[in-house]
């Protein structure tokens, strides 16, 4: 028996901050490029993470697919028990909370 390769190895687990600073990216990212945050339910937001996302080479990054609409209802629905950090990110970027 050996040990695993690189390769072989699993990816680390996101943590749920971690799975929040990314829809949060992509929020900011769809706010950028359309100027509101009327996402609609359904709406597919896709998001370059990794090294090239910093501004360093294409090696390491990877698209990611994002469900946004379905996150933005639910930090809507749950505004109530989101830290005040998190809300006043996602209203400097044109939540609207109603």
């Amino acid at each position: 028996m050996e040990p695993a390769a690189e390769d072989e190895k699993p990816k680390p687990r996101r943590t749920q901050a971690d799975k929040w600073a990314l829809n949060y990216a992509a929020a900011k990212q769809f706010y950028e490029r359309e100027g509101h945050l009327r996402v609609p339910r359904k709406h597919i937001e896709r998001i370059i993470v990794g090294d090239a996302a910093d501004g360093g080479s294409s090696e390491g990054q990877e698209v990611r697919e994002l469900r946004l609409g379905a996150w933005i209802g639910n930090q809507r629905s749950r505004a109530a028990t989101l830290s005040p950090q998190r809300v006043q990110q996602l209203s400097a970027i044109g939540m609207r909370w109603t």
